[in-house]
Formats: C-alpha cells, structure tokens, sequence
C-alpha cells in the first residue's frame, strides 16, 4: 500500500510542478510582449521552459488572466504544494517501501501526455539563443568540439524542429538520436498503438507499453532521454487536411512511414510548404534512404510519378524486416536530419542509398534531377493543394497488412464457413501457398503446402502433387462429385492470386479445378477460430 501511495504522490508533483512551469510561461509570454522583463528574468524563464516547454505546446490549458496576476504569490503557493507533497512522499517512502520504479514512470508519462494528443493550431516558435548553458556544454562537448558543427552548429541544431512522421522501426532510431543531439522540438506522429510484435524493431517502446500509443510512449521515453527538448505527440494518421498546416510548423520532415500513400502526402506536402524531406525506407534485409525536396534535388513524385499497383507492394508486415536493418536506415536518417539542421548540408539530395544486409554493402545510385515537368514541384505544377492519395494510390494509408480483392465473392469463403465445412467433413483439398519459411513457422496439418511461386511458374510436379491430392479425396466420394480446393495463405492476398491461377488452368491437360479462397487466410483463422493457433 505504501508503494501505491507513493507512486500517487509522485504523479501529484509532477502534475503541480507541470503546472508551475506552465504559469512561468505563460508569464513570460505577457511580460515579453510589454517589454517590461528583466534580462535575468528572462534567462532563468527560458532555462525553465526548456526542460518540458512542451506542456505548453500540446494542449496544457490556458490560464485565465488572474492566474497570470498572480505572479511569483502563485508561484510560492504552488511550490510551498509541492514540498507539503515532498514532504508526504518521503514519510511514505520511510515506512519501507520505495513502489514500483516502473509504476511511476507508467503513471507520470500517462499524465504528461494528456494534453498532447490531437493537432495544435500552431506551436510558439522556439525562444532565440545566443549561448550555451555551462550544463549543455557538459552535455554536448564531444560535438561541439568537431570543427564542421560546433557552437554555432548546436545554437541551430537548438533553434531547430524536426516532425518525425511514424515513431516505428525508422522513427525510433531516428528520434533516439535527434533527441540526444539536442533539436529544440521533435514532433511525433504515429496513427497505432505499440503491439507485441513490433518490440524486435522499434526500439523506444517496452512489454511494459503495449496497447498504448506510439507517439505518447516515443515522447515518453525520449524525455528520459533528454528533458530539454520539447517533444510533441501527435495520436493520429496524416490526412490531406491537416497535414500542410502541421508541416510548415517544423524545419525539417523525416518520413518513416511504411506505406505508399503516405508518402506522395508526405512529399507533396513538403513541396507545397518548401520543407526539405529526408526519407527512409526498409524491408527484409535492405534499405534505402533518399532527402527530396533539398538544395534543388528532385521530389518524390519526380522519381515515381505514378503508384505502382496495390497489389505488388510488400510491406514489412508481409515480406518481414530484420530489426537492425531498421536500426541503421533510422540512424542514417538522424545523420542526414542532423547535417542539414545544423548547416552542413546533405549527401543524398542528389543519390539514392542503397544498404545489402546481406552483403553488407553501401551504394549510392545517381538520382535524376528536379523534373521541370514534375505535377508538383516543376516549373509549371497541376497539383497546388494536397489531394485524396489513398484513391490515388489505390491502397489504405496504413502500415498494416493490406487487403487486395482480386476475385468476385463467389470464389471467396470465410474462415466461419470453412471451419463449418471442415466439422461436416465435407471431401476438399487445402492448398497452402504460403512461402517455405512461412510454412516453417505454423501450419494446418490436413494441408497441402505449395508456395504461390511453383504455381506462377507452372511447376509440373507442384501440379502434379495437387492432381494426386484432388483423387484421394474424390475416391472419398466414389468420384461422384467434384473435389474443391481451398486456398489460404497468411492474410487472403497471396490465395486469391492462387485461385486465378488455378482457374486458368487448361482443363484437358490438368482437368477442372474448383478453386475458392479463404478469406482472410490463416491470420483470420487465428482471430475467429483457433485463438491457440500462432500469430506472425
């Protein structure tokens, strides 16, 4: 009991300490704009609001004009609150018990977030800086003392802000090291929630964050990191209209997205407010890294000005990414970020690189330029407002696994009613076509496992090893009936390209086959039917 009470009292001082500084300044805004402070005043004000100036950004609410009067009476009340609230913490401390460390960051993170969910109208600028404090030159010596940044370097890496579009396996390495450098405001965007599965990656969030969201558990971590700089979580996807009043709020855009859509926003919005764009991408065992929109170089609609079809892309929840591989694009990003904040411009505004984990390899790939014709950044552009790009694209703006429809709902089962066919012992095929390495994780013993590409490449023996299936199961009938088979793969995209295959067959060299696909494949198996049955 006395761990809970203590981590309560924790949360009950930082809220009231939130809350001071917030008054400070707030105070500070009204006396600058009478020109009545006093220097002093003002430096030790500034010092203040660097440490969490971010509650005042995201949404701590606004304090009525008596509040403001109340000047430094307000503030000795507050924190003669705040010892009286030290003083209870350390006799509940003495009794023996100290609570739970991680407790205490989970209540008092939850609570600095409040008021940091949603979209500002507008951020205040961050405050001018002519010198470094004793403390941030402790902090940041070892670059300062590199020649290509130093202290001027550091006063523009301070003045700097930087929205971090996806806080995943990009975003984290990326803000990780932005924060350490010292930016003065990192915005941090991101529409999901932390998941089991994206801890081998996404290296800001713990078990301990699960279910909560991405951009409030980044934030909540990179203030343990650094304090300083303001940090402001945005819970939500960038949509058409609201994504150019948020870019032109920040210097610099990092996108870490994973998904086509939002990157032609991204881009476009970029182009449209003339901010430079460093983007990243990973998957499987490479990456990449371009920054578009920068020192003349092209943007992305320069390079790829139409979508490639829904269908043929693969994001890391389909094809799988190696961790670290996310690490290194992320860190290499922060590089870039960081060069172009602090002056020394950038090594990728005119190549695209190119990582092989495999290999372990770097490359750099000569970029075409600016395109004079480009629909948004050439000399004469068509598109001068941010459109609808997930009907652009064809595709949902979301990292999520996608779902394609290729075939008509006729060719198309539930897992509901497979599994009712399944009980009745119906005769059927069950035709895996998953990848090997797929199929090595968790499989359905009664399948019949041929990967989608022996199918596309018409493989002899891969069709021969179905025809023989097909005749067990019809001797099952007295060969009376016809045998369907039924195709799953991981998510219900990969059987339906089976399926057109299989119905393209010609019939008198392979006979007829019956051929539906289970919706939602083996995912929507293990959701619906067989919660025992693995997730990947």
């Amino acid at each position: 009991m006395a761990g809970a009470a203590a981590a309560r009292l924790r949360a009950e001082i930082r809220r009231r300490e939130r809350e001071l500084r917030g008054l400070r300044e707030r105070l500070a805004a009204e006396l600058a704009r009478g020109d009545t402070a006093e220097q002093e005043e003002e430096e030790e004000e500034e010092e203040d609001g660097e440490q969490e100036q971010e509650e005042g950004a995201c949404g701590l609410r606004q304090p009525p004009a008596a509040e403001l009067a109340r000047g430094d009476a307000g503030d000795a009340e507050d924190e003669d609150g705040a010892r009286g609230l030290r003083e209870r913490l350390a006799a509940e401390l003495a009794r023996g018990d100290s609570g739970d460390a991680d407790e205490e960051d989970e209540d008092g993170d939850e609570e600095e977030q409040e008021g940091a969910l949603g979209f500002p109208a507008e951020l205040p600028p961050l405050p001018a800086r002519e010198a470094l404090s004793a403390a941030e030159i402790l902090r940041y010596s070892r670059q300062l003392v590199l020649p290509e940044l130093g202290v001027r370097g550091q006063l523009r890496l301070a003045r700097s802000s930087v929205l971090v579009v996806g806080c995943g396996g990009l975003g984290c390495p990326l803000a990780q090291y932005l924060a350490a450098a010292g930016v003065g405001r990192l915005g941090l965007l991101d529409h999901d929630v932390v998941e089991t599965s994206n801890l081998q990656r996404q290296v800001l969030h713990g078990e301990a964050r699960c279910g909560r969201p991405k951009a409030r558990s980044a934030a909540a971590a990179l203030r343990r990191l650094n304090s300083a700089v303001q940090y402001v979580p945005y819970r939500g996807a960038l949509r058409p209209r609201s994504a150019l009043r948020l870019v032109r709020q920040y210097d610099i855009v990092a996108d870490c997205s994973d998904n086509v859509p939002t990157r032609y926003l991204v881009s476009d919005a970029c182009v449209l407010a003339g901010k430079p764009l460093v983007s990243g991408s990973a998957l499987r065992l490479e990456g990449q890294l371009v920054v578009y929109n920068y020192g003349g170089g092209p943007c992305y609609r320069c390079l790829f000005p139409q979508p490639p079809p829904p269908d043929t892309v693969t994001n890391c929840a389909d094809g799988g990414v190696l961790g670290v591989v996310t690490g290194i694009i992320g860190c290499l990003q922060a590089l870039e970020v960081l060069k172009i904040a602090a002056g020394m411009g950038s090594s990728f505004h005119q190549y695209m690189l190119m990582f092989d984990a495999l290999e372990g390899k770097f490359r750099n790939i000569k970029l075409r330029p600016r395109k004079a014709d480009c629909a948004v950044c050439g000399d004469e552009p068509s598109i001068t407002c941010l459109q609808d790009y997930e009907a652009f694209c064809g595709s949902s703006a979301t990292d999520k696994c996608r779902a394609v429809r290729l075939l008509p709902s006729g060719d198309r089962v539930s897992v509901q009613r497979y599994k009712e066919l399944l009980d009745a012992r119906v005769p059927h095929v069950l035709l895996d076509v998953r990848p090997q390495v797929e199929a090595d994780i968790c499989r359905l013993q009664h399948a019949l496992h041929i990967p989608l590409r022996n199918l596309e490449q018409r493989d002899r023996q891969s069709l021969q090893l179905l025809q023989n299936r097909i005749h067990e199961e019809k001797q099952r009938t007295d060969g009376q009936t016809s045998v369907p088979v039924y195709v799953v793969c991981k998510l219900g995209n990969d059987s339906q390209k089976a399926v057109k295959i299989l119905q393209e067959l010609p019939a008198e060299e392979f006979g007829s086959v019956l051929a539906k696909d289970i919706k939602g494949g083996l995912m929507a198996w293990a959701a619906k039917i067989d919660p025992t049955f693995p997730q990947y």
